[in-house]
Order: C-alpha cells, then structure tokens, then sequence
C-alpha cells in the first residue's frame, strides 16, 4: 500500500493471523523435513499436519508449504529471512 509522505505504510495483513510459506528447491531426500525445521525454529508449535509437498510435473522439484499462525512481522520476517538464506532454497513465497 502506498503511503503519504512521512508516514509508516499500512499493514497488509493483521495479526496474528494464519500464513501459508512456501519454499520450493529440488526434490531430494530431506528437502521437506529441512523447510519444516527453518520454519520451526521461528513457529515452534507446528504439528505434523501443518504442512504438505507437491512435487513438479517433471519431478525435478519439490514444493513445500507450511501453514503458520503468525504472530507479528517480525516472526515473519524472520521465517523469509532463513528460507531465503538456505542454499537448497531456490524460492520462498
């Protein structure tokens, strides 16, 4: 959102509200357990069902999505931040 000079821009979302993550990379053993782990690290109460993977057409890649309750930006922020950071991350949506 755009904001007027001087001030902060307006909040998109409002928390704490509950997030889908996705990272995607290429699909090797391990790949989901360790974008389950980065996410956990900052959203520690994940279960078992809060995330899933699809793989590509061709197999090459794995896409993994994580459903997170958010609770500020900050924790956001942070979650993109390790994802991103990860050489085996090729993308964080």
């Amino acid at each position: 959102m755009k904001s007027q000079a001087g001030q902060a821009p307006q909040e998109v979302l409002s928390f704490p509200c509950e997030i889908m993550v996705k990272a995607m990379g290429l699909a090797e053993d391990g790949f989901e357990m360790l974008v389950v782990q980065l996410v956990r690290v900052h959203a520690p109460n994940l279960g078992d069902n809060d995330f899933t993977s699809r793989p590509s057409s061709g197999g090459k890649y794995l896409s993994v999505s994580v459903r997170v309750q958010a609770d500020n930006r900050t924790q956001m922020d942070a979650i993109y931040r390790d994802l991103s950071a990860h050489h085996k991350v090729l993308m964080a949506l």
